[in-house]
């Protein structure tokens, strides 16, 4: 079985690759994630993710590459990671009570031959209304930050969901069907 060299350092994605048993290594990748380039969300980060993979790959010379982008989308408006508790606020309070969008974008890239397959996973996620003091003590529980869109689906941020349609796991942070799809049609068998 080839390697999988995972394009990423996050904590989250690690985990799901683990939970579907794999063995992998990390190497996060060095390139420009700014978004506000392409011409749509879906672009951005099948853009990304591709980016990341070409970088990975082109240090590694053999194994499959994983990379993956994922952003928040409310209204058109890409929702990145708060940098400050007063972005946060202004995240979660346009979230309440609303519907948003998880996309990400996924490349498996073989570093040897360069071929590539690129896909993207989108999931519709409804907030309940949120109360003032629950935005408070949330932003105060720290775990906004480091998350786009404010909130962390797999930790107490699921208490501000409603309820989502499509891939939960996209909302973590990594398709796994998806993902599993793409790995078998390199010989990758999970099952």
């Amino acid at each position: 079985m080839q390697r999988i060299i995972l394009a990423s350092q996050s904590p989250r994605r690690e985990m799901l690759l683990k939970q579907l048993g794999l063995e992998f290594t990390s190497m996060p990748a060095n390139i420009d994630e700014e978004t506000s380039r392409y011409p749509d969300p879906i672009e951005a980060v099948r853009g990304i993710a591709r980016n990341k993979a070409a970088w990975v790959a082109a240090r590694c010379r053999s194994g499959l590459v994983l990379a993956a982008d994922t952003i928040v989308v409310c209204d058109g408006q890409v929702l990145g990671k708060p940098v400050s508790s007063q972005d946060a606020y202004t995240k979660l309070t346009l979230l309440s009570g609303r519907s948003h969008e998880v996309i990400t974008g996924v490349c498996l890239q073989n570093a040897l031959s360069g071929e590539f397959d690129l896909e993207h996973e989108v999931t519709r996620v409804f907030f309940r209304i949120i109360s003032e003091e629950e935005k408070k003590a949330y932003i105060e529980s720290r775990e906004p930050y480091d998350k786009a869109g404010a909130y962390a689906v797999q930790g107490r941020g699921a208490v501000l969901v409603d309820r989502i349609e499509g891939c939960y796991f996209n909302v973590v942070g990594l398709p796994l069907a998806r993902v599993y799809r793409m790995l078998v049609r390199q010989g990758i068998a999970i099952l």
